[in-house]
């Protein structure tokens, strides 16, 4: 069979992370997550927390696109965006979605599935005064996912933006906020030789968590 470009198939990696057992979990995901993230920020501070975040539209459609998580505690895992975005479109008509981790030099992944809730405009407006003057003034003037003529056309949004607000506090679009979403269910994936890759994974049950181990 002639070989197509583009063909992958003899591009291969090993995996060669540590054992991965029930033992070593803490009782709550959470804390795991805490100890993991901590290890990924030692490998690699400036990419620790840049995870995928998966929606769907009502009628099923996925997308999917990269984000950064900003906080995170037992009440759920946070971020920032504008509501008439295409996720949060997707959100407002779906509200659940999944997080992924991946973090390359431990060869890890983590999946956090769960429901999504808007956070409070007071944290919105708290988290928002924060950002760097920059990004505040690009969140005001662009319509996120919104078609726009030229990257010319957004500068002089921007620049239109940055003289309203001269010599004051840029305000928070109505439009612009944050998410929270509370996971049912959180994987930890670690990789290992011969594909035989650990995944132990924590499931929801009311107050609790049960932990399982699923086949790679």
């Amino acid at each position: 069979m002639t070989k197509q470009h583009g063909d992958l198939t003899a591009l291969r990696r090993e995996y060669c992370g540590s054992d991965f057992s029930h033992g070593d979990l803490s009782a709550c995901p959470i804390a795991q997550f805490r100890l993991w993230f901590k290890q990924a920020q030692e490998g690699r501070s400036d990419d620790a927390s840049s995870m995928t975040l998966a929606t769907a539209s009502a009628s099923g459609m996925p997308s999917a696109r990269i984000v950064l998580l900003k906080h995170y505690d037992v009440n759920g895992f946070c971020w920032y965006t504008d509501y008439e975005s295409q996720k949060g479109r997707e959100l407002a008509e779906n509200p659940q979605a999944e997080l992924m981790f991946y973090w390359y030099g431990l060869e890890r992944q983590v999946r956090i599935q769960g429901a999504v809730h808007k956070l409070s405009l007071e944290q919105a407006d708290q988290y928002f005064s924060q950002r760097p003057r920059e990004s505040q003034v690009s969140a005001y003037a662009s319509y996120q996912s919104q078609p726009i003529s030229s990257r010319e056309a957004l500068k002089g949004a921007v620049a239109q933006s940055n003289q309203k607000y001269l010599n004051q506090d840029v305000l928070r679009p109505e439009r612009w906020g944050g998410y929270c979403l509370l996971p049912d269910k959180m994987e930890f994936w670690q990789g290992r030789e011969g594909r035989l890759h650990d995944r132990l994974v924590y499931q929801r049950n009311n107050q609790d968590w049960l932990i399982q181990r699923l086949q790679p």
